[in-house]
C-alpha cells in the first residue's frame, strides 16, 4: 500500500475577522465568502454572492488575497480598492488574511441579531 504524498499539502489560509475575533478556514481556490457559507459562520453579510449587490464588502486589513473575478466600481471604488476594500465573494485567500466588515450594518451583524422590521432604513 502506497503512501499518499502530503508534502505538498498546503494547510488552507486563516480568515480572520477584525470586529468579532472570528476565524475560519478557507481554501486558495474559493471566495473568502463561499469559505465562510460553507463552514456555515456568518461572520460576513451575504447577499447575491457573485458580486452584483456589495453585501459582502471587507476592508483587507493584512495577507494578501486574489481576484476570482472583477469587482463591480459600482460598489468599490478605485480609491477604496486602493484601500484594500474588496467583496468577499470576488477574492480568495492567498495567506493568512484580517478582514473588516465594511458593511454599513455591520453592529447588526457582529451581535448576531437582527434590527426590527424597518429600523435598517430609518438611520
Amino acid at each position: 500500500m502506497a503512501m499518499a504524498d502530503l508534502s505538498n499539502t498546503k494547510p488552507k489560509p486563516t480568515v480572520h475577522i477584525v470586529q468579532t475575533g472570528e476565524t475560519y478556514v478557507c481554501s486558495e481556490s474559493q471566495s473568502l465568502l463561499q469559505g465562510m457559507i460553507k463552514l456555515g459562520r456568518k461572520c460576513i453579510p451575504v447577499g447575491c454572492v457573485s458580486g452584483g449587490c456589495g453585501v459582502c464588502k471587507v476592508r483587507v486589513v493584512k495577507g494578501q488575497v486574489s481576484k476570482l473575478g472583477p469587482v463591480s466600481r459600482a460598489h468599490v471604488s478605485l480609491e477604496e480598492d486602493e484601500q484594500g476594500y474588496t467583496l468577499a465573494c470576488r477574492v480568495a485567500p492567498t495567506d493568512e488574511v484580517w478582514l473588516e466588515v465594511a458593511c454599513k450594518l455591520e453592529k447588526l451583524f457582529s451581535k448576531g441579531f437582527a434590527a426590527p422590521k424597518g429600523e435598517i432604513f430609518n438611520k
